[in-house]
């Protein structure tokens, strides 16, 4: 039996897609799945909330802080949603909002002050003076 000597497509020309395209394909696909599950499910809390990340991941930052608006509407004494919609307001540049909003996310029960350091979300807002106390306060408590 004679053995093929073929390459397969991958060998010859490299990957169809690279891998940071199929995140973004993997991402577009599940933004879309979350989109069409909560036309009949608007108040959907996880399907929100993982939307809302999956916005995030996509660099669609505005679509993301609607998402945790919508959920700090329906949960308003919810830490995390809190927290999530602190670090949309820094990606968007209203460190303003995102500190008034990890302040309430403290006060609700919020108490990782390594997380808050170490967030790429919220680069934005470390620089602020009132973060460092926030997270000093954290610390302390």
């Amino acid at each position: 039996m004679k053995k093929s000597t073929r390459k397969s497509t991958s060998e010859s020309t490299g990957p169809l897609v690279d891998a940071k395209r199929l995140d973004e394909l993997r991402l577009d696909f599940e933004i879309g799945l979350y989109e069409t599950y909560l036309r009949n499910r608007p108040d959907a809390v996880e399907a929100l909330f993982e939307l809302g990340g999956a916005y995030t991941k996509r660099g669609l930052y505005s679509k993301g802080l609607e998402m945790d608006l919508r959920l700090v509407r329906i949960e308003p004494d919810n830490a995390t949603f809190n927290y999530n919609l602190a670090c949309s307001y820094s990606l968007l540049q209203d460190v303003d909002r995102s500190l008034d909003s990890l302040k309430r996310a403290i006060e609700l029960g919020f108490d990782e002050a390594d997380q808050l350091e170490s967030d790429a979300d919220l680069e934005n807002v470390r620089r602020d003076p009132r973060f460092v106390q926030l997270v000093g306060s954290l610390r302390r408590a």
